[in-house]
């Protein structure tokens, strides 16, 4: 979490995200608050949620049907 090329905050939003995903009531209680102090308002929060909560569901369609990899996403 030390200073580096992304902003405080949206490693803390990234954190709350994979915490959230992952399960960890803890690390999602903890970093949510550190995010909110940083300036993550209520709306910022439920949006996050959102997208955490599509991306969930549209990785486990993608896996679940084996949909191939588009030759332009592959270095």
């Amino acid at each position: 979490m030390a200073l580096g090329a992304l902003d405080p905050l949206v490693k803390e939003m990234i954190y709350v995200a994979v915490s959230a995903t992952n399960g960890c009531e803890y690390r999602t209680y903890a970093h949510t608050a550190a995010a909110r102090k940083k300036g993550m308002t209520e709306a910022m929060f439920i949006e996050l949620m959102a997208v955490v909560g599509l991306a969930n569901q549209t990785n486990r369609l993608a896996n679940g049907l084996r949909v191939p990899v588009d030759r332009q996403f592959i270095p």
